[in-house]
């Protein structure tokens, strides 16, 4: 009986967590997983031995998030030498699992890495990192293998996960009733994100850019999808300060896109998952100055957006840093959302990435992967 165990940081990949888990069960029902992840994980099977919010330490400052840094790496290095693991899977959140891939393998164990980092994007030197760190690389973009090929790693495309976690098709109509409106409203989506840090400085923002569309059209609903990271006394601040009602739902991202016109999305998976769903959307992302000017210096492509990167074009507008703001966030959305031609064209667009993804089952191929490699 294989013994594996996942690791993950937040709810984009407790969701591909929650769902290679119950791939790799129904490969072989007997396998033994446990993990450090959320709700979707513990749901699919997975014993948990730690949850995502344990190990978010993004937020914190100074000292505080130096020590709360090396108690998860005592905790994670005495984790790894635990248990007879015959794999480890790392799922994103490079910024941690990269370092923890260290006492992985320093412990002598089997490392797969699911969502692998985006080195064609910026960091291109984390290669050797992750030569060092990872056994097999599960790589869902079919452009990612070539990079990893060439510097002599075993890697296997599987597809992307994304198509796996959204439905083919939503039935919009059944979906509006269910969250409470009309069919003929207008409702716009709000995603601020899985951390908490990403929620307080972009709520404010979201919430501007509803108030000025609320304004321009009476009768505009919206329809927040919070994240399974999120707690609900971080959100209920900024909603209660709002001079526009907001609907909150939880865990529903793909059914809140589904149901919405129009989306205000922060950079990210959930980009990508709107443009699976079909959901035409602006993108927003903002960081410290700093933090911009250090990714900066290691970017390597021209935008942010998984959308506009999969497609080679800016297929979705891109407002990051100082571009961030409700105005503009504002005036974006009227702009696509009042010219029917360029709402028309972002869809064709939006459904141009998805097909590029290829086809679902990503999950299944990359618990083949990684059932074979603990067999060999």
């Amino acid at each position: 009986m294989a013994r594996i165990l996942i690791v993950t940081g937040e709810a984009s990949g407790d969701l591909h967590g929650a769902n290679l888990a119950k791939a790799l069960k129904a490969c072989d029902p007997q396998v033994s997983l446990a993990g450090i992840g959320g709700r979707a994980m513990e749901a699919a099977g997975v014993q948990l031995v730690g949850k995502m919010r344990q190990f978010d330490v993004m937020g914190m400052v100074g000292p505080l998030a130096l020590v709360a840094i090396i108690q998860r790496f005592f905790f994670m290095r005495r984790l790894f030498r635990s248990e007879p693991w015959d794999a480890v899977i790392f799922i994103d959140n490079p910024g941690l699992n990269l370092r923890y891939a260290y006492f992985a393998k320093a412990a002598g164990l089997r490392v797969f890495y699911y969502i692998a980092p985006q080195i064609w994007a910026w960091g291109s030197w984390r290669i050797y990192w992750i030569k060092k760190r990872v056994d097999h690389v599960l790589v869902i973009f079919p452009f990612e293998k070539p990079l990893f090929d060439q510097a002599g790693m075993r890697c296997t495309f599987v597809g992307n996960p994304i198509l796996d976690a959204v439905e083919e098709t939503y039935d919009r109509s059944t979906l509006r009733a269910k969250f409470g409106f009309l069919p003929h409203e207008r409702v716009i989506a709000l995603l601020p994100g899985s951390r908490a840090h990403e929620v307080q400085v972009l709520m404010p923002i979201l919430l501007d850019a509803a108030e000025k569309l609320a304004r321009y059209q009476p009768g505009t609903q919206f329809l927040l999808a919070q994240a399974s990271t999120i707690q609900d006394n971080l959100l209920q601040p900024f909603l209660q300060q709002s001079r526009v009602p907001v609907t909150v739902v939880k865990e529903q991202s793909s059914e809140v896109l589904a149901v919405s016109d129009f989306g205000l999305v922060k950079s990210g998976t959930a980009i990508l998952q709107a443009a699976v769903v079909g959901t035409p959307m602006v993108l927003l992302y903002r960081i410290s100055s700093l933090e911009w000017w250090i990714a900066s210096f290691f970017k390597r492509v021209e935008w942010i957006g998984l959308v506009n990167l999969v497609a080679g074009r800016s297929v979705v507008p891109e407002l990051v840093q100082s571009a961030a703001t409700g105005q503009r966030l504002y005036e974006e959305a009227v702009r696509i959302l009042d010219d029917r031609v360029v709402y028309d064209e972002m869809k064709r667009e939006l459904a141009k990435v998805r097909a590029a993804l290829g086809e679902p089952g990503a999950s299944k191929r990359a618990a083949e992967a990684v059932l074979a490699g603990c067999r060999a």
